[in-house]
């Protein structure tokens, strides 16, 4: 099908509720076409009647079937030709301690908030470069969390997940040819009002930690009371202006609580480097003092 050129085609994982729903809803009004990834697709019946085909295309995939998601792109392929932006937004959460997470659910949830994006990603690549006009590119949103770079108890899988979403995202821009003009923006969100405290996963506490008075327990009865500061729609337009700059940042907190985990914790890292610097330096070899080190990472005089 022949769109102008000037018509995105977004591809939005985890369409039905929340983030990405609020995301497709924003990319249709704005006159964009979005290929949506949902499980049930009755989810967006209703959507798809305000929107009909080609605007709205529906297809039926769970991130963590691959094959799945190979036929989505080669769908995109066939009735767009093009594709300009990815949106990694399915996923989940469990929560209990991590003694109480059993591997095959331990494993799950790694399968769908990290593995899922993974193979996205990788097909998102190969389109941008070996399918789009030539130095067109794209852009690649993955959808992390706070908790992707600051940990709470009781979502220690979760947290790893997006850590490990995070790392990967990372090294996938520092991989790609300037000239593809293919980047990667991590968002990390806070609390968004969606449905995420009902798609919760709940294992049974641990008999080590049930006393309310340990830390995973204070923190969950916390958390679960705790007003979710953010808006769905207004995530949706970061996104949607995130993806039109030149030179987007690698990753975007969102939410004052968000920024707040997340420069604390950086912040503390930088407090931890310089009280512990002495003991950091010493596993050098003695021809490698700190200064030789940093003249070879093209550091001079701490500046870069």
């Amino acid at each position: 099908m022949s769109v102008s050129s000037e018509t995105r085609i977004w591809f939005i994982t985890g369409t039905s509720t929340g983030i990405g729903r609020a995301l497709t809803e924003s990319v249709l009004a704005a006159g964009e076409i979005v290929v949506a990834a949902v499980r049930k697709p009755a989810a967006l019946e209703e959507l798809q009647s305000r929107y009909p085909d080609p605007k709205l295309v529906v297809c039926q995939a769970d991130v963590a079937n691959a094959d799945q998601i190979n036929r989505a792109f080669e769908t995109i392929k066939e009735r767009f030709g093009r594709l300009d932006v990815v949106v990694n937004n399915a996923g989940y959460s469990t929560c209990c301690e991590m003694e109480g997470i059993p591997d095959d659910a331990a494993r799950q949830q790694l399968e769908i908030n990290f593995w899922g994006p993974v193979n996205i990603c990788r097909q998102a690549v190969k389109f941008f470069r070996d399918v789009n006009p030539k130095g067109r590119g794209g852009r690649i949103v993955n959808v992390s969390s706070a908790g992707g770079y600051s940990t709470n108890p009781c979502f220690s899988f979760y947290c790893a997940s997006k850590f490990a979403l995070e790392g990967f995202t990372q090294a996938l821009n520092q991989e790609m040819v300037p000239e593809w003009n293919i980047k990667a923006v991590l968002i990390e969100p806070g609390g968004i009002e969606t449905n995420i405290k009902d798609n919760l996963v709940f294992f049974p506490t641990p008999p080590a930690y049930k006393d309310p008075s340990t830390p995973s327990q204070a923190f969950v009865n916390w958390a679960l009371k705790a007003p979710l500061l953010g808006l769905p729609d207004r995530v949706a337009k970061v996104i949607m202006r995130i993806v039109d700059e030149p030179e987007p940042p690698l990753r975007l907190p969102l939410g004052t609580d968000a920024w707040y985990a997340v420069t604390r914790m950086a912040t503390q890292t930088l407090k931890d480097s310089e009280k512990w610097e002495d003991l950091i330096h010493s596993t050098n070899a003695d021809e490698f003092d700190k200064g030789t080190v940093m003249k070879m990472f093209g550091v001079v005089d701490g500046g870069e």
